[in-house]
């Protein structure tokens, strides 16, 4: 059951996609990653009976089991024009300073409006950066056919806001959220670490900064 709170803010989520869908006849983009948020923005999708297509812009470099639970959550996969490794082979290896594999292989306009998983607690950067429930974004030159709306359902969660409605809703995640010995795992081609066992729900209690 959740806290009094969270259901605020579920309520609220759901209020914003279904304000977007209200002002907007088409398709709204799920930017799905495969990870736990996306898998909690799709669950708000579906519950504010909005409609939605959901995407995952596959990297070329997918942890392993993420395009089958991909496919088991009816998610659409776009296949990269290049391959990351065929990038890293023109351009060298990027760093957080020279991020061009994303721009190339993820962050690139596919409808006018798109639902993120994007979090205030999941760093300090973000939490500057992210002030409003929704932005405009511009994929390469400011046109109106690069304009996108950016939609963020799950701004203000926490990370145990996030744990909780998983459970709450027994989502399933995608393999790379367990492993069969209940320890941590770094998996995840951003090298961030994923902590939840195979245990079940009462490992997700431990669980923070894992990818989205």
């Amino acid at each position: 059951m959740l806290n009094e709170q969270l259901q605020k803010k579920v309520k609220q989520s759901i209020k914003l996609l279904q304000s977007v869908q209200k002002r907007y006849d088409g398709e709204i983009e799920i930017a799905y990653s495969g990870g736990k948020d996306s898998d909690v923005i799709l669950q708000l999708a579906k519950e504010a009976s909005i409609k939605y297509r959901a995407i995952y812009k596959n990297t070329t470099i997918d942890p392993p089991g993420t395009l089958g639970h991909v496919r088991e959550m009816g998610v659409e996969i776009l296949r990269a024009k290049t391959s990351f490794f065929h990038l890293v082979a023109q351009k060298g290896f990027p760093s957080r300073f020279y991020r061009f594999c994303c721009e190339e292989l993820k962050e690139y306009k596919v409808l006018n409006k798109s639902i993120i998983g994007v979090r205030k607690a999941e760093s300090r950067k973000r939490n500057e950066r992210y002030n409003e429930p929704t932005k405009c974004q511009y994929y390469g030159a400011k046109k109106e056919e690069n304009h996108v709306e950016q939609i963020y359902p799950i701004l203000e969660w926490t990370d145990e806001d996030v744990r909780d409605f998983i459970i709450d809703r027994k989502l399933k995640l995608a393999p790379i959220y367990y492993n069969s010995g209940g320890k941590s795992t770094c998996r995840n081609v951003s090298a961030v670490c994923a902590v939840l066992s195979s245990q079940g729900a009462s490992a997700l209690s431990s669980f923070r900064n894992i990818p989205r």
